[in-house]
């Protein structure tokens, strides 16, 4: 049954943005819509236009036979900004602050807004790299590896710090705690990775760096390729920390416990994202 051309419109925008990466043809939405491929090329023009003023993403268009059109999300410079002022001041509140130096995140993180543009942030800051999993660890930084997988669509495997029944044969590795120097455990089915995938790894939050550094060595073990490292925030960190390539949106740079005071600021993203485009 064919449709109008606005109601045309918004569903093919609608579809659009919920499969992102997807190649989707000329051939499927004529169909859909019983247009003609012609009229279906000018939406789609118009769409691209769109995305691009208003900051939406990119809408790819590949020529050929087997071509079609993708949307790749991203967002603007200025809306990045914004947010990342607007988690500095929300970061810094007073009552966020936990023993030993610690921030209370989970409230933030548990807010889908705030997930989805965390989710998008990073996922710019990949758009031309290829990325074939996004990896964490267990539990804090799931909700950012979940957004992040979606926005790129690709998978995202957790790492445990204990055994799972459920998750059958691992790959085990020790490290050292950044932050205390204790020798831990992590561990990661051996059917999550496979050999050669470019791997992401992503955190909510970043002290000595350990953490983040044991999940490069379980990388080395499944001989997959680390892409980069994207923290939500890390912490000034007094010593040698893991990892000294890293992305950070926020950064905990003073922390006094006794005055009950804390000192966020902008992280180095914009400073990575700058070196990236050079």
């Amino acid at each position: 049954m064919k449709v109008k051309r606005s109601e045309r419109l918004i569903d093919m925008t609608r579809y659009l943005l919920e499969n992102p990466h997807a190649l989707v043809s000329l051939t499927f939405f004529a169909d859909r819509y019983d247009s003609a491929k012609s009229s279906i090329s000018e939406d789609l023009t118009i769409i691209k236009k769109t995305f691009k003023d208003r900051g939406t993403g990119i809408l790819e268009t590949i020529a050929g036979a087997a071509g079609g059109v993708r949307y790749i999300p991203s967002i603007t410079e200025e809306e990045t900004e914004a947010f990342i002022t607007q988690m500095c001041e929300r970061l810094s509140e007073v009552d966020r602050l936990l023993p030993g130096g610690y921030v209370y995140l989970s409230d933030m993180l548990g807010e889908p807004a705030v997930l989805k543009t965390i989710g998008k942030i990073i996922a710019t800051q990949y758009l031309n790299q290829r990325v074939d999993a996004v990896m964490t660890v267990a539990t804090k930084g799931v909700p950012i590896a979940q957004a992040v997988s979606t926005y790129l669509d690709v998978p995202f495997v957790m790492v445990r710090r204990d055994s799972k029944i459920t998750e059958g044969s691992t790959v085990s590795i020790n490290y050292v705690s950044g932050s205390s120097n204790r020798v831990e455990k992590m561990e990661l089915s051996k059917r999550s990775l496979k050999r050669g995938s470019r791997v992401l790894v992503v955190d909510d939050f970043m002290k000595g760096g350990g953490t983040v550094n044991g999940m490069k060595s379980l990388i080395e073990e499944f001989e997959a390729e680390l892409v980069g490292i994207t923290v939500f925030a890390e912490s000034t960190f007094q010593g040698n920390r893991m990892v000294d390539d890293y992305t950070s949106l926020l950064c905990v740079d003073e922390v006094d416990v006794r005055n009950k005071s804390i000192y966020v600021k902008p992280g180095n993203y914009f400073e990575k994202s700058v070196k990236k485009t050079d």
